[in-house]
């Protein structure tokens, strides 16, 4: 039960600090979402720094990369978790599955967000 409030805790200032940068600065440019491309690549860079600082000397506790790196980065950014997923199957040599993986999560992400716009018109 604990790490599951701790992941809630996390998620939860993570998810308001991406809304406070994106209202920030997201109004910016017109066709670049510079709040939402800054919070996913700070989280790439959070969650990498979370999990090396995790595995090198147990640095962090359970808790503590859970705190952080699932709730924290999982509440500010999805696309942290992306990265770092994309970043084990490159490290461990397989590029077949790293190509498809991303590929398929791009394009069918966009294809399902076109879908549920559809659905939700016709609804």
């Amino acid at each position: 039960m604990k790490q599951l409030v701790l992941v809630f805790l996390g998620g939860g200032i993570g998810s308001i600090l991406r809304y406070i940068i994106s209202k920030f600065f997201n109004p910016y440019f017109q066709h670049f979402f510079l709040g939402t491309f800054l919070v996913n690549i700070i989280g790439c860079l959070l969650i990498g720094i979370i999990i090396g600082l995790s595995f090198k000397n147990n640095f962090l506790t359970e808790n503590q990369t859970l705190l952080l790196a699932t709730g924290f980065c999982g509440g500010f950014t999805t696309f942290s978790t992306f990265a770092l997923e994309k970043h084990s199957l490159l490290r461990d040599g397989e590029f077949l599955y790293f190509s498809f993986y991303t590929l398929s999560s791009i394009t069918i992400g966009i294809l399902a967000v076109v879908l549920g716009l559809w659905l939700a018109r016709i609804l």
